[in-house]
């Protein structure tokens, strides 16, 4: 290790405690930071040499803490943590709030016409579909037909739901009616996360030690990642799916709107990105990504393995994806 930065550093772990909710909404917030959407291969791949650099004891003379840290979360907006390859770019979770503000806005805008029903659900559930599955957890990969089926099913799946549930705007007041979508988006996530990690499901994730050595795969601890990552999804959804129909609800009204009918899509989508910026982060945090289970809620044959080659280990961690 040359220069002045201290070698002690553990960028494997986020630079603030992640047993508390306040460490772990920094860290998100500077993961889901939508400006990392524009920063240019050369930089992400920067900050990826300066990571892996640091992690062989390399490191330029010159090179700060601060700019390390900033290396380190540029590093994991983009690059799969168990997998280490370059997510794609609108599967990240610094681009959750620009496309999520587009299509929850015109989801909520457009939520009267069955075909706008059909079209913008389907838009948002193939948008999941990629985000979900860009952030699984594990390092195993999914065949082209196992990732196919998973997209019809979970598309198909959350389709269905959104439109048998939006069908209910039709006997309830208007306002009520603006909920509708928001009903359907968190029934559509219990359907679509499971769908398009069920791999997850049948197979495992890893569970490691503390010190990071794998142990095996356990089903439990996915079912323990995944409901959290639905619970997450759904919360991180709530705010800008029932906040803002009171807001257009009282503004429609108003002689402007009545006059601009046309501004209704773009207002209810600012409204909805306002949201957004604050609900990604904040419901990411909601557990931590390192999640951890006791060995005795694990499977019995895998408890035995553990017991066998890692006596002295009661809990296991694993990444549950986000």
């Amino acid at each position: 290790m040359s220069g002045n930065l201290r070698n002690d550093i553990n960028i494997k772990e986020p630079r603030w405690d992640q047993g508390t909710f306040t460490g772990r909404a920094k860290h998100f917030f500077t993961v889901t930071d939508p400006r990392n959407v524009l920063l240019s291969n050369d930089t992400l791949n920067a900050a990826s040499n300066i990571i892996e650099n640091y992690k062989l004891g390399v490191v330029p003379p010159t090179l700060t803490e601060d700019e390390l840290w900033n290396a380190k979360y540029v590093y994991d907006s983009a690059f799969h943590p168990d997998t280490g390859e370059k997510m794609m770019l609108i599967g990240r979770m610094s681009a959750q709030v620009p496309m999520n503000m587009t299509i929850t806005g015109c989801m909520m805008t457009f939520y009267k016409s069955t075909p706008a029903v059909l079209f913008w659900q389907w838009i948002n559930q193939s948008f999941n579909a990629i985000v979900n599955y860009t952030n699984r957890s594990g390092d195993a990969p999914l065949t082209v037909s196992q990732l196919g089926t998973a997209y019809v099913c979970a598309t198909s799946g959350a389709v269905i739901t959104a439109l048998g549930l939006n069908s209910l705007t039709k006997r309830v007041t208007p306002l009520i009616g603006r909920f509708v979508p928001f009903a359907a988006v968190a029934a559509a996530n219990c359907i679509n996360i499971p769908f398009m990690r069920q791999r997850e499901l049948k197979c495992g994730i890893p569970v490691f030690d503390e010190q990071g050595k794998r142990l095996g795969e356990s089903t439990n601890a996915a079912q323990q990642a995944i409901t959290q990552v639905v619970v997450s999804r759904i919360g991180m959804a709530a705010p800008g799916m029932a906040i803002p129909p009171f807001i257009m609800n009282a503004l429609e009204k108003r002689a402007f709107m009545k006059r601009y009918p046309w501004m209704s899509a773009p207002i209810q989508v600012g409204l909805v990105g306002i949201c957004l910026v604050f609900a990604t982060p904040l419901c990411c945090a909601l557990f931590p990504q390192k999640s951890s289970m006791n060995v005795t809620r694990l499977e019995p044959e895998l408890q035995t393995k553990i017991r066998e080659s890692a006596p002295g280990v009661s809990v296991v961690y694993f990444n549950k994806g986000l």
